[in-house]
């Protein structure tokens, strides 16, 4: 089942979490202009949905996200570097394509 068949929100986000998968998350990735998800891209959507369903719905901002992922790369990774990887605005973007909840909340700090 791909992400054509899923209920969705008005705005593309997953109804329920549980339908996500890998494929999805590519199609998701896709249809939001990201062609190609990469290692680095992985990293987000993956930290993005272990802190969702292992820290009680946490949904972390770019502030948190860079912090995350400049422990998780080994250098100094800021907001800049998550808008290359999602140029739609990380906070809501990745969080899209990692099968979440749409967070209400602005993105960076």
């Amino acid at each position: 089942m791909g992400y054509a068949d899923i209920e969705k929100t008005g705005n593309g986000y997953l109804v329920e979490t549980n339908d996500w998968n890998e494929d999805m998350a590519r199609e998701i990735a896709a249809a939001s202009g990201i062609p190609e998800l990469t290692p680095r891209h992985w990293d987000l959507l993956h930290y993005l949905r272990e802190e969702f369903f292992d820290n009680g719905g946490n949904q972390p901002n770019e502030r948190h996200m860079a912090k995350a992922m400049t422990e998780r790369w080994g250098e100094s990774v800021g907001t800049k570097e998550l808008y290359d990887l999602y140029p739609m605005q990380p906070s809501k973007q990745a969080t899209k394509i990692a099968g979440l909840p749409e967070t209400k909340r602005k993105g960076g700090y």
